[in-house]
Formats: structure tokens, sequence, C-alpha cells
């Protein structure tokens, strides 16, 4: 009934205005713009339009048609529907998931910001998303204009049948397989079901530095924002994420360092006590396992976590140490694959507390620790690591100052060491962690240019709460490494954003 209200609504708000006037305000869409190829993905009928109209109308347009669209009473929920299904039909996440496909990883992230700032910067990170969504657009017409093909019906399973497909298929890496087989199991299952089976392998692997895992994160908690209707393209976008292996042999074929980690994990598992949620809370085995963590292999770091679990350390003393691992390597070497190792715990933590196998929570904690040292030899590849460590934070005896949180964003746009130094003596002095959230988020909407700075700012951000008072200072401060000083320009795209929505 609401649907069939609202329609009469428009038709009659149309025939007393005018259609021209209506309409007019959008400005013209010739017969090629909305024209699309046969056989691709659609949506529902209620959704549909709106995708199209973020597909076809220009980026240097798409912000004030948007705009308008708001004001007239376009819902933010069904705006953030239609950035998601956009990128899933029009990015494709290959050669990696990742560059281009930022514009789907990061909607959750724009979500979870525009849910967390002010009011009077609400629309900010689901506008830019769009624009970011524009030039990812752009990018992949020029790489081949792929889009999300429709199902082949004909090959979809049998309900009972999706399950034992799926898996085989992602055993095998069969893209086809899979994709016929998550279609059944997301048309016959819920939410939960779906995600069990797909927590079980996106972390398998280190390709595309972490992107695979936090797609299942990030496209979970986008869904259960928007609504599971949505959920069919979604997953089969993020089954063929998570099959990607461009440029290497097909991985149930070979052997291969991306995958090495994973299956001795598997391995490892057995070793693992029936009673593995231990009690104890241990601030010397955090910091005996960040120091394991600084120069390990993949393999050692997996065996100190079982080593601590089969003692009874408790699961939230290595998560503190995980979390404090992954901000000293960005203490160590700012930048791209540092901030990964950040997002990535992230999303693992996020399957971890969401999957309901045992043992899939048990191998995602292990991944999360053997990742840690790929992460740091990554970084290696690129550059020199500095030798800091986390836990040498509150060497400094400077005073703390009753401006330190401006003075610190300040800082850091001179030296990241010393902004790292200043706020974790302000958070240790019983300084306001909100504060600091509050003002980093700020700055992101302002100066961020990225979307790797909507991606850390929001799991650095998020995450620090869940650690113990210690490790969240260190965590914090350590994040000053990565968030926007207020010291760099403001984006164009505020004031263009702005000016729309005034």
């Amino acid at each position: 009934m609401s649907r069939y209200q609202r329609r009469q609504f428009l038709f009659s708000t149309a025939g007393s205005l005018g259609l021209s006037q209506v309409l007019g305000g959008l400005g013209p869409l010739s017969a090629a713009e909305v024209k699309f190829e046969a056989g691709i993905a659609r949506f529902s009928n209620e959704i549909e339009p709106l995708v199209e109209f973020l597909e076809t109308t220009p980026r240097d347009r798409v912000i004030e048609e948007t705009a308008r669209r708001v004001q007239a009473g376009l819902s933010y929920r069904h705006l953030l529907t239609a950035l998601l299904l956009a990128g899933v039909r029009n990015v494709q996440p290959r050669p990696s998931v990742g560059f281009k496909f930022h514009a789907v990883l990061v909607v959750n992230s724009a979500h979870l910001a525009s849910i967390s700032c002010a009011d009077e910067d609400r629309w900010l990170p689901i506008f830019w998303a769009i624009d970011n969504f524009k030039s990812s657009q752009q990018r992949d017409i020029a790489e081949g204009n792929w889009t999300l093909a429709a199902v082949n019906e004909a090959k979809v399973p049998p309900a009972h049948l999706a399950s034992k497909q799926l898996r085989a298929s992602l055993d095998k890496w069969d893209v086809e397989g899979a994709d016929v087989a998550i279609t059944s199991l997301v048309r016959n299952s819920g939410s939960q079901r779906v995600f069990d089976e797909l927590a079980h392998y996106a972390g398998r692997d280190f390709r595309s530095i972490g992107h695979k895992v936090i797609y299942l994160s990030n496209a979970f908690r986008t869904l259960q924002t928007i609504g599971w209707e949505y959920a069919e393209p979604v997953m089969r976008s993020l089954v063929y994420a998570m099959l990607n292996h461009h440029g290497s042999p097909n991985p149930s074929e070979s052997d291969q360092e991306a995958d090495r980690p994973g299956r001795y994990n598997r391995e490892l598992l057995e070793k693992l006590p029936n009673h593995w949620h231990g009690k104890r809370l241990d601030d010397n085995a955090s910091v005996d396992l960040v120091s394991t963590l600084y120069d390990c292999t993949p393999q050692e770091a997996s065996q100190k976590v079982v080593a601590l679990i089969s003692d009874g350390i408790s699961l939230q003393s290595i998560w503190n140490a995980i979390y404090a691992s992954a901000g000293e390597l960005m203490m160590r070497q700012r930048g791209i694959v540092a901030l990964h190792s950040v997002t990535t715990t992230n999303a693992i933590r996020h399957a971890f507390q969401n999957a309901t196998h045992a043992k899939t929570r048990q191998y995602l904690l292990l991944q999360n620790a053997s990742f840690l040292p790929m992460f740091r030899e990554a970084a290696r590849g690129r550059g020199a690591l500095a030798d800091r460590r986390i836990t040498s934070l509150g060497t400094s005896e400077a005073p703390v100052s009753p401006t330190a949180v401006e003075d610190t964003f300040v800082l850091m746009g001179k030296d990241r060491l010393a902004a790292a130094e200043q706020l974790y003596g302000y958070l240790e002095n019983e300084g306001d962690p909100q504060a600091v959230v509050d003002h980093a988020r700020r700055l992101v909407f302002l100066k961020g240019n990225d979307s790797h700075d909507y991606k850390f700012s929001s799991a650095a951000l998020e995450d620090y709460r869940g650690l113990s008072p210690v490790w969240r200072n260190r965590f914090l401060a350590s994040s000053v490494f990565q968030l926007r000083s207020s010291t760099e320009s403001t984006r164009p795209i505020v004031e263009r954003i702005n000016n729309a929505l005034s």
C-alpha cells in the first residue's frame, strides 16, 4: 500500500505541476545514456531508476543533481543502497580487489562516518563517495567497461545443493560454479548462513593485501543497513572478488606464498585446546606477542597465538597485541601497506565476532596473526622500516597542554612521531578520547582525498574502543601516522557539496 500511495502522489504531483516542470531541473538524458546492454544484472523496480541515475549522470553534474533529489525527499537509505549497487554493477574487482574497486569497499566506511559525525557534516561522506564512484566508473570504462552480468538461471542449483556446490567451487577457485551457487544460497537462506559459508574462505589468502575479507565485512555491514533484499548482486560480486588470483596459477593446483599460511593454519587448528576462550587478561602476554610479531614469520606468528591460548591467555589480550602490532607497523612506515594492516584487522575482527562456527573464528584469528608479518614484509619491499616500538610511546616528559588535541593535529603536519607522543601523553593523563575522534573525523571530511582516508579512519576510530585501556591509548596515538593534519588544504569537493546542499 505504501508503494501504491507513493506512486499515486507522484502522478498527482506531476499532473498538477506539469511533467516538464517536475523533470526540467534534472537536465536532459539522451537515449544512449539510459540504454543498457541485454544480459546485465538488474535490480528491483524500486531502486533500479536511482541506480541508473547514478550510473548515467556525468561526474561534473552528479553532486548537484543528487542534492536536488535529496532536497525533494530522497532518503539517505535509498541513496546508500543505490550507491552500493551502482558500484557492484559497474566496477570490476579485478585485476585486484582494490584500486578502482575502492568505490565499493568504501561505502560502509562512508556510512560509518556519516552516522558518527555532527549533523551539519552528515551528508559530506556519502556525497564524497558518489563522486568517488564516478571516478572509478570512468576508470573501469577506460579499462574495458566491465559490467556485472545477469546470472545464468539455467545453471542455478536447487536450494538443497547450494552450499555443497558453493564450497566445492570455492575450493576449486571455480568462478562460474560459485556464481550460480551463491545465487541459490542467497535466494534460499538467511544472511547468517551465507555469512558463515563465505567467512570460511574470505581470509584464506593474502592476495590484494586483505581486501577480500574487507569486502566480506563491509558488504554485510552495509546490507544490515539497507536490507538483505539487495544481497544477491552484492554476494555475487563478493564471491567473484574472493576468487581473484590474477597473474598466478589456480591456487587449488599450485603452491604459492599467498596461500601457504592459510593452509598451515588449517592444520594448526588441531593444536588448539577445546576450551580456547582463556580467562587470563595479561598485558605481559600482549607485550610478548607484539615483540614476536615485530620480526617473525607468518607461521611463527600463528604458533605464538596457539601457545598463548593453550596457556590460558584471554582472547582480549591477543587482540590487544594484534591491533598494537598493526599500529606499530604504521609507526615504522606510514602509507598504503601499513594502513591496510589496520583495515584488514578491523574486517577480520568483525568476521571473527559474527561467524557462528568455532573453527572459522579460530582460523580467522590465526590468519590475522599470520597476515601481520606479511604486511611487514610487503612494506619492507617499499622501503626501509623505522626501528620504532609502540610500547616505547610515553618516553616524552613534555607537559600536556590544555589545547593538546588541536596542537596534535597541527604537529602532525611537521612531526608524526612527536604528535603520537603528545597524543599518548594526553590520553594517559585522562584526556578525552572522544575529542580526538571528533577532531579526526572532521579533518577527514575536510582534508580527505582518498578512499583510504575514510577506510582507515572508520576502522581505527571504531576499533580503539574495544581494546584494554593501556593498549587503547597506544593504538589511538599510533593512528596519527595516517590521519589527516589540520595544516593540509581543504579539498574543493567539500565546497562543491556544501554549495549543492545549501
